[in-house]
């Protein structure tokens, strides 16, 4: 079967022009492990501008403090921690997703409403699992 173009598609990828996120990739070894510890920092930080994520940063601290005074077993705590993390992680992705949202387009439609929401969704699943598990914790 013919290729539209006349060109298997690996052919096309040695003549496109490199974009943007292509010259950002870091290489290969140490060097592009670097550059994603970098990236990644720069991801944190870009999230703490964000209000939501800083007053989630405080709820966490304030349970991880919490942690160093309950009589909890490791395991528990472990699970405490293991729950605590994830929710910073959702939230990460949840931020990264509405930026790009944004940067799509900020005009009111249905899809963009749609993706936000579930970023939203995961993120109450995640706090509402954590409350159950520290009720849990502190009655069992």
């Amino acid at each position: 079967m013919p290729w539209p173009n006349g060109l298997r598609p690996s052919e096309n990828m040695e003549h496109k022009p490199k974009t943007y996120a292509a010259s950002m990739k870091g290489g290969r070894g140490i060097k592009r492990i670097i550059k994603a510890l970098g990236y990644s920092a720069d991801g944190v930080r870009s999230a703490c501008e964000e209000q939501g994520f800083r007053q989630l940063l405080w709820i966490h601290a304030a349970l991880f403090a919490g942690l160093f005074f309950a009589d909890f077993t490791l395991p528990v705590k472990m699970i405490l921690v293991l729950v605590s993390v994830m929710s910073i992680v959702v939230e990460l992705i949840n931020t990264g997703l509405e930026a790009a949202v944004d940067h799509t387009s900020e005009e009111k439609h249905v899809l963009a409403k749609k993706a936000k929401d579930v970023g939203s969704a995961a993120q109450y699943i995640t706090l509402a699992t954590l409350a159950v598990l520290w009720v849990m914790a502190l009655t069992g």
